[in-house]
């Protein structure tokens, strides 16, 4: 199975799992919490088609990526990145990231400016920041976090599975996907080190990224659905349209937090029409 080493700051290098799929425009994709590369099944399925070079890489501790104990910090998640994009050989890259993937992105242009990219795709991105503070008074009390951090703790497949459902929407009265689908992304998300989904959520509900974004000077596409409860379209997109100046502002209407499932469609035509205009 094809690897890149990351090895940052002395330490033992972390093995990163990734897949490469088609010819064409190259586009990376980067996958939410507490899911891995495997997520963008049906983007790579269709976007290959489209002359889109397609790569997944699963996060250090997801997938089949390395768990070491340490690392889940945005810094080290950006310099993963980086290790993908060099090994590779990547340039004039689309980046995509979704949900807690949006801030390695955001990482990487406040370490290495554009070096290698084109272009940026957010969608359900937690930038700029999750975390109410004096001076985020809109974002999330620490509090919720910190429930939210026992709870996994306490019993963490009871939690995923109540998260889940909320990720996608689904309730009494609005069933978005399948009851085996639902299973299936539990099974992801249960597979990865549970000391990784401890550790990658307290770095996406704490860290601020509004000076990153302020670096990002490619075309830039923000995607979210205004049904989020996951990551609240006022606290996020709405803002990161903001601090990137000419960036494209996509609201999906009735759309929760997992739309790259539930949108499909939708979502892989805007991404096409963005990456070959």
């Amino acid at each position: 199975m094809p690897y890149v080493s990351s090895a940052q700051n002395n330490q033992k290098p972390v093995q990163i799992y990734y897949e490469d799929l088609g010819k064409g425009k190259p586009v990376v994709f980067i996958h939410g919490w507490p899911l891995s590369g495997s997520m963008w099944e049906y983007q790579i399925t269709q976007l290959t088609q489209h002359e889109i070079r397609c790569i997944i890489y699963d996060r250090r501790g997801f997938g089949r990526s390395d768990r070491p104990f340490t690392g889940y910090d945005y810094l080290t998640l950006a310099n993963d990145l980086k290790a993908v994009l060099d090994e590779l050989n990547l340039n004039e890259v689309t980046l995509v990231g979704f949900s807690m993937g949006g801030g390695e992105i955001a990482k990487y242009f406040s370490q290495y400016g554009n070096s290698r990219v084109a272009k940026v795709i957010f969608i359900s991105a937690v930038v700029p920041f999750m975390l109410k503070t004096d001076d985020n008074p809109d974002g999330v009390p620490k509090e919720t976090f910190d429930t939210m951090l026992q709870a996994i703790m306490d019993d963490r497949p009871g939690f995923l599975e109540a998260f889940n459902k909320e990720f996608y929407g689904v309730g009494l009265l609005n069933q978005p996907v399948s009851n085996a689908y639902l299973a299936s992304s539990l099974n992801k998300a249960m597979d990865a080190s549970p000391i990784a989904t401890i550790a990658c959520a307290q770095s996406f509900s704490s860290t601020d990224f509004r000076k990153d974004l302020l670096k990002i000077n490619v075309p830039t596409l923000i995607i979210h659905g205004d049904k989020d409860k996951t990551v609240p379209i006022k606290l996020t997109g709405e803002q990161t349209a903001k601090l990137i100046p000419g960036s494209v502002f996509k609201v999906y209407e009735g759309a929760a937090h997992g739309l790259w499932f539930t949108e499909k469609e939708k979502l892989n035509q805007d991404i096409i029409d963005f990456i070959v205009p």
